[in-house]
């Protein structure tokens, strides 16, 4: 097997790249009824963009890594049996062609697209890009996490500084959260300083490894939507651990995933959100 480098991480920015150019910006309000479909509800849609992206970022990959394992996010909805085969692989992709694809069908600009990658179930790499903007963030764990511009000039990122939950502006994901969180969480909002919701953790992770938001909240915990962007995150400097406290791993599909400055702030935005 093709073992995997740092600076593969350049490879997989050009491959999300040209899906982005060849299959996502030319459908970008431009798609027909026929290609938006529901597929779990009418807040759940795939377009004809995110499965010919996928097709696209998959050939791009296994032309680099040809026995790897690659998880896509549309590939997996056809077959689930998919989403337990890179627990135990010695190096899988794990795929979001349009990650905030409501936002994407609605003419939205805040989409993007996504590859993590794990050795035995371990993100060792995330790279998020921007379609619209054509930019790429990176992250190689060890190695930090950065900006890599349109141009290809590369700038570190890092996580805003910490400050107490009244004065802290976050995103939360609350409407997958099961009760009581579902009712309890919402009615704490008051208490943080601003709270909002992109619908694309690819944007909301992108914030906050920036320092541009100090907090991220999510319930649903589906590898291709968090592997990259939690990986992102602690290499700008963050914390994050799920609602329980123990260490979040794209194996794992539950348990809530809370991301902050740093552990200080983690404990008083539970204390504050969920206890």
């Amino acid at each position: 097997m093709t073992p995997f480098r740092s600076e593969h991480v350049v490879n997989l920015a050009e491959i999300l790249k040209s899906a982005a150019e060849a299959e996502i910006l030319p459908r970008f309000r431009n798609l027909t009824d026929g290609a938006i479909r529901q597929k779990t509800s009418a807040h759940d849609l795939v377009t004809d963009a995110d499965v010919a992206a996928e097709v696209r970022i998959e050939a791009g990959i296994r032309h680099l890594f040809p026995s790897a394992v690659v998880v896509g996010e549309e590939a997996t909805s056809q077959d689930p049996s998919l989403l337990g085969k890179f627990h135990e692989a010695e190096l899988a992709f794990l795929v979001d062609p349009v990650d905030g694809t409501k936002n994407f069908a609605s003419g939205l600009t805040l989409f993007g697209s996504m590859i993590a990658v794990t050795v035995r179930g371990e993100t060792v790499a995330g790279v998020i890009h921007d379609p619209i903007c054509g930019d790429t963030v990176i992250a190689v764990k060890g190695e930090g996490a950065w900006r890599r511009s349109k141009e290809g000039a590369e700038s570190r990122l890092r996580v805003a500084a910490p400050q107490s939950v009244g004065g802290m502006e976050g995103c939360v994901s609350w409407h997958h959260l099961p009760a009581p969180l579902r009712e309890r969480v919402p009615a704490r909002f008051p208490k943080i300083g601003i709270v909002s919701s992109y619908r694309c953790a690819a944007h909301e992770y992108r914030l906050a490894a920036s320092g541009a938001c100090d907090f991220l909240l999510y319930a649903k915990l589906m590898p291709w939507d968090h592997a990259a962007g939690c990986l992102l995150h602690q290499e700008a400097g963050g914390y994050s651990a799920r609602f329980d406290g123990t260490a979040y791993r794209p194996t794992e599909f539950s348990g809530g995933l809370l991301c902050a400055a740093d552990r200080e702030c983690w404990q008083a935005l539970r204390a504050t959100l969920l206890d």
